[in-house]
């Protein structure tokens, strides 16, 4: 690369093609808890507590350790004291100490310590569990207001470590279904979210107890996906608050809450884009579309907030709705695809192309941004 000391070099990298059996993202799971565990990272356990009463005091923390073998090239360039800002890069949780900023990307979990787990209160039965990493809990009414049912239940995040047999964190949640105004309140966490079926929820905080003085945040999007003879409340997988993150996903520290202050709430979690709810038929191409847009839109944001602050060095940020969509709608541009028996005329078919019709426009906007004596890969 040239021009590192005199201009900036850009990298915006939609192509990003990741060969499963190479990069080893996922481990097989000894204890078949049935959540896909992280091969990248290697993640302790507390092993060492005080006991006070009914808590437990950690007397150490979790060892968090990125176990890719390979030097990166922002670490190499640090070396040489060039500054590098690194946006969503594969293979950067936790993220390294280096002379410049980053935020992580696959393989960051979600607050569940998994690679996204997505979660669906159903009324519906179900005889097997779901194939890909998502839990179906069990609405069971108990309650009646003046246009439907109320369901008390409660949101659970991660583990307990302050708690003996560490009982999974909880906030109570209220469903209240009132199909005259269609449309479904959940109450969570002192907060009323009106929901209209079918339409994907702002991000909303979750705060969850765990200990005196002690709490966990992390974030989410809802969706009621029906609520006539059944009642289903779609929840994305939780990510950390980027504003106050449960674990380190950035470098510095503080980066993830300067950009959370700078672009809002966005997706934390390495594959954000929740692929698996939409193989098992929980969320459908619309929902899975608006999602993908959203996170793109969010890492548009946070790219070009670190251009505009960029003076000498180098930015790279991994755009991947280029890697998700393709996997995803694919099947439409194949006749006798499998993944697309029994969809006639999808109207979603189209979506490659308006990606790149999007990658295109992007690219433009960069160039325009450009300065003399950059560099644009």
């Amino acid at each position: 690369m040239q021009h590192l000391g005199e201009g900036r070099d850009v990298v915006a990298d939609r192509l990003v093609e990741l060969v499963h059996g190479d990069v080893h993202l996922f481990a097989n799971d000894p204890d078949d808890v049935g959540y896909p565990l992280l091969a990248s990272t290697r993640i302790g356990e507390v092993t060492r507590f005080l006991k006070l009463g009914k808590w437990r005091i950690p007397l150490q923390k979790p060892e968090i350790r990125l176990t890719r073998g390979s030097k990166a090239f922002w670490s190499i360039l640090g070396e040489r004291n060039t500054w590098s800002t690194v946006l969503r890069v594969p293979i950067t949780f936790p993220p390294e100490k280096f002379y410049g900023a980053q935020l992580s990307a696959m393989c960051a979990p979600d607050l569940l310590g998994t690679q996204g787990t997505f979660l669906l209160y159903t009324t519906r039965p179900a005889a097997e569990k779901f194939k890909e990493g998502g839990l179906r809990i069990a609405l069971e009414q108990n309650g009646q207001g003046p246009d439907g049912p109320r369901f008390d239940t409660a949101l659970e995040g991660p583990p307990n470590a302050f708690r003996d047999g560490d009982p999974p964190l909880a906030i109570p949640m209220t469903i209240d279904v009132d199909r005259a105004a269609n449309v479904v309140r959940v109450s969570l966490d002192g907060e009323v979210h009106e929901l209209a079926p079918g339409k994907l929820s702002p991000w909303i905080p979750l705060t969850f107890p765990a200990a005196p003085m002690v709490k966990v945040s992390g974030i989410c999007r809802m969706q009621i996906t029906e609520m006539d003879e059944h009642v289903s409340l779609y929840i994305t997988p939780i990510s950390f608050d980027p504003e106050n993150p449960a674990m380190p996903i950035s470098h510095p520290s503080y980066y993830a809450t300067y950009l959370e202050k700078k672009i809002g709430p966005f997706a934390t979690l390495g594959l954000a884009e929740d692929t698996w709810a939409l193989n098992e038929k929980v969320i459908d191409d619309g929902t899975f579309l608006e999602m993908t847009w959203d996170i793109d839109k969010e890492r548009e944001d946070m790219f070009f907030a670190a251009m505009d602050r960029l003076r000498t060095g180098t930015l790279a940020c991994v755009f991947d709705a280029t890697d998700r969509i393709q996997h995803m709608f694919w099947r439409y541009l194949e006749d006798g695809h499998p993944a697309a028996r029994g969809i006639d005329n999808p109207e979603h078919k189209d979506a490659i192309e308006e990606l790149y019709k999007r990658n295109d426009a992007l690219v433009g906007r960069v160039m325009a941004k450009a300065k003399k004596g950059d560099v644009v890969m």
